[in-house]
């Protein structure tokens, strides 16, 4: 009777397990089919191009497909160590202050770097604007943040154009992995513009550093709208022009996925939108690919200024961070293929965490509340295995007078088990 309880409960655990995973995959969004987007924005030059659900008919400046970075700023915060190119104002490094590189513990992570060519990117679209290739002049400014002060701002101004003076601004505010990317077009022409800006994150497809056979996570672009929810895109979908997303939204978010960390775009309130991705360099195996979006600006008359901004989230994959930055945000942690036991486990982790305010203490607590949920099961483990070390005499006496007869000495130690109220599979249990 115990043998058949225990199997009942093991069947009844692993209907469990896999019911929740039938109802994840049930209520994950469905793949978005060749009908239902529209067409990807084109590029020129290397820049991005609105496609006709922003405005047709606008054209890219002729530039260099291939560009240099240029000369770097190094920027200084509470949370970064960053480098600021002057070839579009790229961030081209990113080194995180607090977290640890994974292979070697002497250093700090190094998000954003030349290596992977993993750069943050924006510009502007439209005849004579200045975009990610157009080389940028430094204004006068600190670059490090100062000792009380909550925000650093680093102001970058593009060659005035037929009397169009655009600046471009980055934001660092203390304690936030967020930053503030901005341009601010001054219109000194009789000619009304009507631009659009692009925000593109830029990198190769290889895996970061500490990846695995064993521990595998995703790395590339994912968007996320409320149509069709979390949507990851393969850079190999990329590179064979297969990529299947949401092009067009009124909402949403793009990010660079990888393990443990995350770059992302997120437009803030309810305005039209482009998602676009494309490989620029190399091969499937090696190359370098871009995924963006692109917004559209208020008309700018004569005499007139206006500005967009965008903010830029790089640093931890923290839900709670993420959750609160945008809708959708947090669902760049990959568990992998554990995640039904990874996600509730983290989950009371993070509530240990809040409670203690500390992470070592935190896993021992949760160490300990796991100790205690199973200690049932361990406790029956131990009798088990207590029982069978004071019968071991007496199954070594009946393997000695049954050992040429299998059948019959199943059914003798069956008996001793029954008589003896032993269950054998509990201290694999």
């Amino acid at each position: 009777m115990d043998n058949r309880r225990l199997i009942l409960l093991l069947i009844f655990c692993f209907s469990l397990v896999m019911t929740w995973d039938a109802w994840q995959k049930h209520n994950q969004p469905k793949p978005v089919t060749a009908t239902s987007v529209t067409p990807t924005p084109t590029i020129s030059a290397g820049v991005p191009q609105p496609g006709a659900a922003l405005q047709p008919g606008v054209s890219a400046p002729a530039v260099a497909t291939q560009a240099q970075l240029g000369q770097t700023f190094k920027v200084k915060t509470d949370l970064f160590a960053a480098e600021i190119a002057s070839r579009g104002g790229d961030l081209v490094r990113l080194e995180l202050l607090k977290h640890k590189d994974q292979e070697d513990k002497n250093k700090n992570l190094v998000l954003f770097e030349p290596g992977h060519k993993y750069y943050a990117q924006s510009g502007l679209i439209g005849d004579n604007l200045p975009n990610h290739k157009t080389e940028l002049k430094l204004l006068p400014g600190p670059l490090e943040m100062a000792e009380g002060s909550n925000e650093l701002k680093v102001r970058l101004e593009a060659p005035v154009s037929n009397g169009v003076k655009a600046v471009k601004v980055l934001s660092f505010k203390r304690g936030s992995y967020q930053i503030d990317v901005a341009w601010e077009i001054e219109n000194g022409s009789p000619n009304a513009l009507a631009p659009h800006a692009y925000f593109q994150i830029q990198r190769d497809n290889a895996a970061p550093a500490g990846e695995t056979q064993m521990v595998s996570t995703f790395t590339g672009p994912a968007v996320y709208t409320e149509a069709e929810k979390y949507q990851k895109v393969g850079f190999e979908d990329i590179a064979k022009d297969k990529a299947k997303f949401n092009k067009s939204a009124d909402n949403g978010w793009l990010a660079m996925v990888q393990h443990y960390y995350v770059s992302a775009w997120v437009p803030q309130g309810k305005t039209p939108r482009e998602f676009f991705m494309r490989k620029i360099e190399g091969d499937e195996k090696h190359g370098v690919y871009a995924a963006g979006v692109i917004l559209p600006m208020n008309a700018i008359a004569g005499g007139s200024k206006d500005a967009v901004s965008v903010p830029l989230y790089a640093g931890p994959q923290e839900q709670a961070t993420l959750k609160q930055l945008a809708e959708g945000l947090d669902l760049v942690v990959d568990y992998g293929w554990l995640a039904v036991i990874a996600a509730p486990i983290f989950w009371f982790l993070e509530i240990l965490h809040k409670m203690v305010g500390n992470w070592g203490w935190a896993i021992v607590l949760l160490t300990i509340a796991i100790k205690l949920a199973f200690f049932p099961l361990s406790a029956a483990s131990y009798r088990s295995m207590a029982k069978m070390r004071q019968v071991a005499p007496r199954m070594q006496h009946l393997k000695e007078r049954f050992g040429d007869d299998r059948q019959r000495l199943n059914q003798e130690m069956m008996k001793l088990y029954q008589s003896e109220k032993i269950n054998p599979l509990g201290g694999c249990l």
